[in-house]
């Protein structure tokens, strides 16, 4: 069964920065194209970036500069270190391995 299981969210002032985390189980950790997406109230799910197999790395335009994914294969665990937060950031974010498959979300909220 894949678990995916996300992590380090917060509240933290505009301009500053968050780690995330999310520890996956169930399946080849490796092997898999990883991504984040995140969904703001009252909005629908947003991509945010992604990460191959071999760390290839895309990201949308929204976070491109801000945003560094990651991960780590030995400890099965995504991350998206993130940077020079903006309130347009607040959402819940959440790690997937396919359309169907996230874990259950963490809060960001980005506020003074």
């Amino acid at each position: 069964e894949v678990q995916l299981v996300e992590s380090g969210g917060g509240l933290v002032q505009p301009g500053g920065s968050l780690r995330l985390s999310c520890a996956a189980s169930g399946f080849l950790f490796s092997s898999y194209p990883m991504s984040w997406v995140r969904q703001a109230p009252g909005k629908g799910l947003e991509w945010v970036s992604r990460i191959s197999g071999g760390g290839v790395t895309s990201y949308a335009d929204s976070v491109k500069g801000r945003f560094a994914i990651s991960r780590d294969s030995a400890k099965n665990t995504l991350y998206l270190q993130m940077n020079t937060l903006k309130p347009e950031d607040t959402a819940v974010y959440y790690c997937a391995k396919s359309d169907n498959e996230r874990g259950q979300g963490t809060q960001v909220t980005v506020s003074s």
